[in-house]
């Protein structure tokens, strides 16, 4: 396969899978190979949708740790996109794993769309109510915050400047159907935010789990899985520790990676 300028091919050591990455961009990071790990349990021959999918890092993943039939990724930036459709076809999974260069907002705003081959595409492949799961890694950060002296994907990739979080929400419980499930992962400085808009969009959460580097750390990630038109319950799971006090990663997350010590 040739690749572009800057560009790489990483072995992601599972199944022999691969994904392309460009030096230059936003590379993805252990958020999306935990978020791939917490949303394993999804039911076989389910159909589930990758909002903002990046390079594809998580449909990869989650095409060989599970059973589901399809997962469709939605990416806005087209550089983007074209890496993660080109990564599919490198793991020859385009059977399994479908690449969209789509405005995330624009698939319930389709009159707000400019351009109609965009308009038909969604409404062919993304059907209000037809989706078992979603899995999303959106951006952490407010438009107010953090640096911008980065390059455009690198920003656009790490905050809200093309959808905000409550987009990301209110897209998802447009897609599923009901008691269909979500997989999110984000900061725990947002968690107030989640919580409150997973509720306005009758999204129910129902696992919290909190990622740690060290046990003696403040959190870094928190993973949460929420129910559309659920019951109220909510479970807190052990903490998942990334390093033990040496500095090596723990047991589970060799586990994760799918790596020997």
């Amino acid at each position: 396969m040739n690749l572009k300028e800057n560009e790489r091919i990483d072995d992601l050591e599972y199944n022999n899978l691969k994904i392309i990455q460009n030096e230059d961009g936003f590379c993805f990071g252990i958020d999306s190979v935990l978020l791939s790990d917490f949303a394993k349990e999804v039911k076989e021959n389910s159909i589930g949708v990758d909002l903002g999918t990046g390079t594809g890092i998580i449909s990869i993943l989650l095409s060989a740790k599970t059973k589901i039939s399809k997962i469709i990724g939605v990416e806005i930036q087209k550089e983007v996109a074209n890496m993660a459709k080109r990564s599919v076809e490198l793991n020859n999974l385009q059977n399994k794993i479908e690449i969209l260069n789509l405005d995330i907002k624009n698939i319930i705003n389709k009159n707000d769309s400019k351009k109609s081959n965009e308009i038909s595409i969604i409404e062919h492949k993304l059907v209000r109510e037809s989706f078992d799961f979603i899995v999303t890694n959106p951006p952490y950060k407010k438009l107010e915050t953090g640096k911008i002296n980065e390059k455009e994907y690198k920003y656009i990739s790490r905050h809200e400047v093309t959808a905000n979080l409550e987009d990301f929400i209110q897209v998802s419980k447009y897609l599923l159907k009901d008691r269909g499930s979500f997989y999110m992962v984000h900061r725990p400085d947002r968690l107030v935010d989640i919580i409150e808009l997973m509720r306005k969009y009758k999204i129910e959460p129902k696992k919290i789990r909190f990622v740690y580097s060290t046990i003696k750390k403040e959190p870094t990630l928190v993973l949460i899985k929420g129910v559309k038109n659920a019951r109220a319950f909510l479970k807190i799971e052990e903490p998942l520790i990334i390093y033990n006090s040496d500095g090596e990663y723990t047991d589970e997350i060799y586990e994760i990676y799918n790596k020997k010590k």
